[in-house]
């Protein structure tokens, strides 16, 4: 028999929306600009843990793909002068599902002009707090360095730890020789981060991570007074992460240059190199202004609002059944 049921309850089809209203009124409250991108882009991203998938026309030889993220969109807007700006809409990225993950998910992105990292980490943890209501009151708040975060759940400082020793870690934690086969230094952070220090953290706390790895840096700066690091946070609770922010990176000669380092490693790695988003980088090229931005995983939220386990209790539709 064909599943044709939501899964989704009516009751929590009724929590969600006074979730998103709360989320709405929270910017605009703020003095935020809400707007709507397009969802059918012309350039992928070319991050290689990101996969976006492919949209085909009919009446074009060229493929188009689903966006993954507003963000570079958001840019443009931000570049031609819209000034702080949100956005609440659904992303698609390829090769993720289980307990947290499902292909077409609801993100909260939002841009600050002239804010720093740290005032827009506040903004975060209020804006969650604010959507977790009476959930967030027995968590505290607690803000760590990726190092430290290393330190306490594998006594490993990953800054200087020598591929070695993080093999090493990889192979405590049960992943095997061949799994690491090839494997590059921040290809075995990604391995130890996602399946033993993350889980870990923010056990009874919304726990902000920050000083990520300037090879990890993405779209955002490198901390000009120590190179080392990345001028970039996450936001983890009962071990999701839930929110991913930057400082923005606006200078676009190096934003290139990361793009086509992003390029080389997918090929490195058997994945299909991507042209470059050129629209946003003249977007840069013209002047982004000082800014920072961060997106939020709504349906995360809402699994720790409603206190569910499985990212299929919140959504009405899962990719498996929609």
């Amino acid at each position: 028999m064909i599943e044709w049921r939501p899964t989704a309850t009516r009751e929590m089809l009724a929590h969600r929306s006074a979730v998103l209203m709360h989320a709405r009124h929270f910017f605009v409250d703020r003095g935020l600009i809400e707007v709507d991108t397009p969802m059918i882009v012309n350039a992928p991203v070319t991050d290689v843990h990101i996969h976006s998938a492919k949209v085909e026309f009919s009446d074009s030889a060229r493929p188009f793909f689903l966006h993954t993220s507003p963000e570079y969109a958001m840019k443009r807007l931000l570049a031609a002068g819209s000034g702080d700006i949100f956005q609440i809409c659904h992303v698609a990225r390829g090769l993720e599902r289980g307990r947290q993950h499902n292909a077409e998910f609801t993100l909260i992105e939002w841009y600050r002009v002239g804010y720093t990292l740290d005032r827009l980490m506040n903004e975060t943890e209020t804006l969650v707090r604010t959507l977790l209501a009476d959930v967030a009151f027995d968590l505290s708040s607690e803000t760590l360095s990726y190092e430290e975060a290393f330190l306490k759940e594998l006594d490993l400082d990953p800054m200087t730890a020598s591929m070695e020793e993080l093999s090493a870690a990889c192979t405590r934690v049960g992943f095997t020789e061949d799994a690491q086969l090839g494997a590059q230094r921040d290809e075995l952070l990604e391995l130890l981060m996602g399946t033993v220090v993350g889980p870990k953290l923010g056990a009874r706390s919304l726990t902000f991570i920050f000083n990520y790895p300037a090879s990890q840096a993405a779209l955002a700066r490198v901390n000009p007074l120590d190179p080392r690091y990345a001028l970039r946070f996450e936001l983890y609770c009962k071990g999701m992460e839930l929110a991913n922010g930057f400082l923005e990176l606006h200078d676009a000669d190096e934003q290139r240059e990361r793009f086509e380092q992003d390029n080389e490693e997918r090929q490195r790695r058997g994945l299909p190199a991507y042209p470059l988003d050129e629209r946003m980088l003249a977007a840069l090229q013209s002047g982004l202004p000082e800014c920072a931005g961060v997106a939020v995983g709504f349906d995360r939220v809402m699994m720790l609002a409603a206190e569910v386990d499985h990212i299929d209790a919140v959504l009405p539709f899962p990719t498996d059944i929609a």
